[in-house]
């Protein structure tokens, strides 16, 4: 089948994908004040999980749990875990247009770790890519160095842990294919999620007024009946949002699909508008073209010189 006859069905599916992840936000969003993060993570998590068992059964797919890169495994999966915990937390106090606009930088970071640790040769244009791209993450930021809420780097801590975690799946994709590396993630968040609700899921830390750090550390179940509703329609959304994903790989050029992965940004614009009341800032909009422009600039310099890492699906 040819992928070219196939680019306006994937160009759906991956807007269609985009849209239920800043739904899967949204939803985070608006249970933030009724559950504890890690109660989120681990509701969340559980029903993706089991998902991908039911497709891989029904697809006849063999499961394999064997690695051959068990360090860098357990660094990939801490490192994807915490860093959307930062993500999730800054959904606590901050927009989702913002939060995904600088969850966005993460190919800049992508694009300086792939040089130091695969050895990739990133020319002066990609360069000057990467310095524009940040340029555009200060704007959205906005940073007033002497009141400065450094909790609002958390989404840029995000898209660091995540480079880190697509830098370390790039090598280890070698011999460890995408469903074994997926399970590493679901099984590893599980473990860390229960872990936190061994020490911390009574709620004995939760000695916080702020709401963010409440969202941390609140008791796990403290409103079961409101919130769970919500954590199992996020594993369910975020299931769907998969499927659109790679589905729009499979049918479609990468080199087109990938482009529209962007639009993330701009349902994260409109939904937050329609539920949240947030209208971007002009700043917030200058920050955001920039970052979308590096972006899309260093993935056709990767194209040019063959070298596809930043471009990576988001697995989110």
């Amino acid at each position: 089948m040819s992928t070219v006859n196939n680019n306006p069905k994937g160009i759906i599916l991956i807007l269609l994908g985009m849209a239920f992840f800043s739904i899967q936000d949204s939803l985070i969003k608006f249970i933030s004040k009724d559950a504890s993060l890690y109660e989120l993570y681990f509701g969340r998590t559980i029903i993706a999980f089991a998902l991908l068992l039911i497709y891989l059964k029904i697809s006849s797919q063999k499961l394999i749990l064997k690695t051959h890169y068990p360090l860098l495994t357990i660094t990939r999966v801490i490192c994807f875990f915490f860093g959307f915990s930062f993500f999730y937390i800054s959904l606590t106090f901050m927009t989702l247009a913002m939060a995904n606009a600088l969850f966005f930088s993460s190919p800049f970071f992508v694009s300086i770790l792939a040089v130091i640790f695969l050895k990739e040769k990133v020319g002066i244009r990609r360069w000057l890519g990467i310095a524009t791209g940040f340029i555009g993450v200060y704007i959205v930021l906005d940073p007033n160095f002497e009141d400065f809420n450094y909790m609002k780097l958390a989404p840029v801590a995000c898209a660091l842990c995540y480079a880190i975690s697509m830098t370390i799946t790039k090598y280890t994709s070698e011999k460890d294919n995408v469903y074994t590396q997926m399970t590493h993630l679901y099984i590893g968040a599980i473990i860390i999620s229960i872990l936190f609700y061994i020490f911390a899921g009574k709620g004995q830390f939760n000695v916080f007024s702020d709401p963010t750090f409440q969202f941390i550390f609140r008791e796990w179940f403290s409103n079961p009946s409101f919130a769970w509703p919500f954590i199992i329609g996020m594993g369910f959304v975020g299931a769907f949002s998969f499927y659109c994903v790679f589905s729009a790989y499979s049918v479609a050029s990468p080199s087109v699909v990938s482009l529209f992965e962007y639009s993330l940004i701009i349902w994260a614009i409109i939904i937050g508008y329609i539920l949240f009341d947030n209208v971007p800032t002009l700043r917030t909009f200058v920050g955001v073209t920039l970052i979308i422009g590096a972006g899309i600039y260093i993935y056709i310099r990767e194209k040019v010189r063959d070298q596809m890492i930043v471009t990576d699906t988001p697995n989110r």
